[in-house]
C-alpha cells in the first residue's frame, strides 16, 4: 500500500513538471510575441483547462477516480521543483530560439512579401481607381436622378 502511494506521488510530481512545462509555454507565447490582453485572458483560461484535464485524466487513470492529499501536494512540489530549478533556462533558451527563428522566418519571405507589395501596386491600384471612378459617378447619376425626381413631383403637386 505505501509503495502504491509512493508511486502515485511520484506519477503526481511528474504531472507538476508536465503543469510546470504547459505554464512556461504560454510565458514563452507571452514573451516572443505581442499578446492583447484578451488574448492573455484567453491563454490563461486554456492552462487552466489543460491543467485540469492533465490532472483528472492523470487522477482517473492512477488512481481510480480518487483524490488524495498527497497527489495535490505531489503536483505542487513537482511544480515547485520544475519552477525553481530549470523554468528559468528553458523560458530564456526558448525566448531566444523563437526571436532568431522570427528574424530567419523574415529574411525568408521578405522577397515574397516584396513580390505581394509590387502585385499590389500594379494590379490592385489601377482597379481601385476605376472603381473609385465608377463609385463617384454612380453617385453622380443617383444624385441627378433624386433631382430629377424631385423636380417632377413639384410639377406634379403646381398643377394639382
Amino acid at each position: 500500500m505505501v509503495f502504491e502511494q509512493a508511486g502515485v506521488f511520484a506519477i503526481f510530481t511528474l504531472n507538476g513538471i508536465i503543469i510546470g512545462l504547459l505554464f512556461d509555454f504560454f510565458r514563452i507565447i507571452r514573451k516572443s510575441f505581442k499578446i492583447t490582453d484578451v488574448g492573455t485572458y484567453m491563454q490563461d483560461i486554456s492552462f487552466w483547462i489543460l491543467a485540469g484535464i492533465i490532472f483528472l485524466y492523470s487522477m482517473c487513470r492512477f488512481c481510480n477516480g480518487e483524490l488524495r492529499w498527497y497527489m495535490i501536494f505531489g503536483v505542487l512540489i513537482g511544480g515547485g521543483i520544475y519552477i525553481i530549478t530549470i523554468s528559468r533556462y528553458i523560458v530564456s533558451f526558448s525566448v531566444k530560439f523563437v526571436n532568431i527563428s522570427k528574424k530567419i522566418f523574415i529574411i525568408i519571405f521578405y522577397p515574397f512579401n516584396l513580390l505581394f507589395k509590387l502585385t499590389k501596386k500594379i494590379i490592385i491600384r489601377p482597379f481601385k481607381k476605376i472603381f473609385n471612378k465608377l463609385l463617384e459617378k454612380t453617385k453622380k447619376f443617383v444624385k441627378k436622378m433624386k433631382q430629377k425626381r424631385g423636380f417632377l413631383r413639384k410639377k406634379e403637386n403646381n398643377i394639382i
